[in-house]
């Protein structure tokens, strides 16, 4: 055996010792502040409009307030609006002046938190501090067992919340799916709240399908809050309400939802969702024009009822393929466009809302890789303070997945290192650990103190992702990633447990019809 064959021996054992250790290190657990990645971190780095850019879209948003403004505005709302300072013409439609645009936009609420049932998961809005989460209403769950789409249910829903609860990367969750086993309109809001609180005790975001129900579904989350004192302190849901139909008209039912949610101490997303090229205009930078005018508008309505109250300025255009008019959730567009919108959001300083992650292919294939992770990516380093839907959706919002969300958890850590960026400081750039290697040292950086000292804090690892060598893989028996998906899907389910009290829980299903266990 030839001199250097006898040398490479001894490394290769070292190399694997020093695999073992790493292995164990990756296996405790960190401390928050300490992980490479978490909630809120901030991002920004990202701009693809000019300061130019930026000025021409606000004076044009504030130019279609004012010439065009918005039609079909329940009569509370014109009463609400009219006394701050709008302007009802004889056509209807509620014309806003820059002033009162200018007044609403300095009392508005910065810098908000959306708490969690455990404050350990609040959500600090600030700045360019990014989150992603879910969201969506699909109507189907994609079934990787047999390829299939089938109607999704609240067992479903809750599943996902559960899933969701466990994932590092995902930071709150909304609604992602419509309970379709649930005829009545009423318990099926009533099942969704449920299902989402008993799944996971972060932020949860909901809809509620008539203003009607408002009252009754706030009587079930104080009871879940423990008093609407309680719920009031810590307002742990907050409304996802479309109360504009783009182009520029009110939602007159989504108003009146508004209304009482704000009344009931909820958080609101104020979500503006015109599909450029259908209902917003094609070009990219005037559907961002349309969308800051209707979201706006919606800071006016809001603020001229409550001011301050906590609403998140929700701008989410999407993107028509034009060859066809369908949906193109999972674009380089929409990817422009929610990073345009979360530029905006920071020349308003307000706390913004978009979409990202969307996938127009079908399953958890490489599409739906490749168009969620570059939209995550642009929506993380544009600094968007909540990526909504950024996990588990596919077939343009029409499918979620529960392995792709799970999948998506390894996905969202990949694009929060991307947002967390590279720590330039005296120790990192230190040339001392060079020296120790490179002047009579091993010749390599395996197993040296600042190697394994960093390798926690400075890396971050995929749960699913498969680093293996092809030999590695091949002696493992070729694992495949969707099967890896399944499995921890069906993990994490199988000691997901119930985030809400059992005595609670007994006293809810006495006296609500709930579809899931």
């Amino acid at each position: 055996m030839s001199e250097d064959a006898l040398n490479c021996e001894p490394r290769r054992a070292a190399r694997g010792g020093g695999r073992a250790a790493r292995v164990a290190m990756r296996a405790a657990p960190l401390a928050e502040n300490l992980r490479p990645v978490r909630a809120g971190l901030p991002g920004g780095q990202y701009k693809p409009l000019t300061e130019a850019g930026v000025a021409k879209i606000h004076a044009a948003a504030l130019d279609a307030l004012e010439v065009i403004g918005l039609s079909q505005a329940p009569a509370s709302g014109v009463e609400i609006m009219t006394g701050a300072g709008a302007i009802l013409g004889d056509d209807g439609r509620l014309r806003f002046p820059r002033a009162l645009v200018e007044d609403m936009l300095a009392v508005a609420a910065r810098d908000i938190t959306l708490r969690a049932r455990d404050p350990k998961y609040d959500l600090h809005l600030s700045g360019t501090n990014v989150h992603f989460g879910t969201a969506g209403a699909a109507v189907h769950i994609v079934d990787l067992e047999t390829n299939t789409y089938r109607d999704s249910t609240a067992q479903d829903l809750f599943d996902a919340a559960r899933i969701t609860h466990h994932l590092d990367n995902v930071h709150f969750f909304q609604r992602a799916m419509v309970a379709r086993d649930v005829l009545d309109n009423l318990e099926m809001d009533l099942n969704t709240i449920y299902a989402c609180c008993a799944g996971t005790s972060k932020h949860v975001g909901t809809s509620f399908s008539d203003p009607s129900h408002v009252e009754p579904c706030f009587e079930m989350i104080h009871r879940i809050a423990g008093g609407e004192e309680a719920w009031r302190a810590r307002p742990f849901i907050s409304n996802s309400n479309c109360f504009v139909v783009p182009p520029m008209k009110f939602a007159e039912e989504s108003c009146v939802t508004m209304e009482k949610c704000i009344r009931g101490g909820m958080p609101v997303l104020l979500l503006s969702a015109g599909q450029a090229g259908a209902t917003a205009p094609a070009p990219i930078a005037l559907a961002i024009v349309q969308a800051m005018a209707e979201c706006l508008a919606g800071v006016v309505y809001v603020n001229a009822m409550a001011p301050g109250h906590p609403a998140i300025f929700g701008t989410w255009p999407f993107v028509s393929d034009l060859r066809t008019g369908a949906m193109s959730g999972g674009s380089a567009e929409q990817a422009l466009l929610t990073a345009g919108c979360a530029q905006m959001h920071r020349f308003y300083n307000l706390p913004g809302g978009a979409a990202a992650g969307i996938s127009d292919s079908k399953l958890p294939d490489m599409q739906a890789g490749w168009e969620q992770a570059i939209t995550n990516t642009l929506a993380g380093l544009s600094g968007l303070n909540m990526a909504y839907e950024a996990v588990g959706m596919h077939a343009s919002l029409l499918g979620f997945c529960l392995e792709s969300l799970v999948l998506g958890d390894d996905i969202l850590g990949q694009v929060l290192r991307t947002v967390r960026g590279i720590d330039v400081t005296e120790d990192s750039t230190s040339i001392e650990a060079m020296k120790a290697v490179c002047l009579g040292g091993p010749g390599h950086y395996l197993g040296s103190d600042q190697t394994l000292a960093l390798m926690q804090t400075e890396y971050i690892y995929p749960a699913i992702g498969n680093r293996m060598s092809p030999k590695e893989w091949v002696e493992a028996g070729r694992p495949m990633l969707l099967d890896k998906a399944i499995a921890r899907k069906n993990d994490i389910l199988a000691k997901a447990g119930f985030q809400l009290d059992p005595q609670l829980d007994a006293a809810i299903r006495a006296d609500y019809n709930i579809y899931f266990r």
